[in-house]
């Protein structure tokens, strides 16, 4: 499987690379001061907004201190933005090691020497239990 690599600290998460839109360098974003506490912010990516997540959080591993990348990815509701460490890179996954019991995953698989987490992406992102005005596009909005 064709997987982005996204660096998080020590720690290597996987997204399938058909979900993947790119990668953004430095994005800069505006805060949300109400927003729960997995989204870092908004960022716009030529005129789309673009909600920005902390992968860390998200993942179980605390908070991202710097998040010098962003891994757009499609999601049901539009993109979204998964903080990166570091520069995130394309890999080809090797066999699953085992699993994974990290909520939004789906296993762990080797990448050469390294391991990674393979995420379920609409899964993780329904953990940060967030409502779908954040990341719904304009006109999509749900309705009440």
């Amino acid at each position: 499987m064709q997987a982005l690599l996204v660096p998080v600290g020590l720690d290597l998460f996987a997204v399938p690379m058909e979900l993947v839109d790119e990668v953004v360098a430095a994005p800069l974003l505006f805060s949300l001061p109400i927003s729960p506490a997995a989204i870092l912010g908004l960022f716009n990516l030529r005129g789309e907004i673009v909600p920005m997540f902390d992968t860390a959080a998200l993942t179980g591993l605390g908070r991202l201190s710097a998040w010098p990348f962003a891994a757009v990815v499609r999601t049901s509701l539009g993109p979204a933005g998964l903080g990166a460490t570091d520069l995130p890179e394309p890999a080809t996954l090797g066999e699953q090691i085992g699993p994974s019991e990290s909520l939004g995953t789906a296993g762990i698989y080797a990448v050469g020497r390294r391991l990674a987490v393979l995420i379920e992406v609409e899964a993780l992102l329904a953990s940060a239990t967030i409502g779908a005005h954040v990341v719904a596009r304009p006109g999509h909005e749900e309705r009440g």
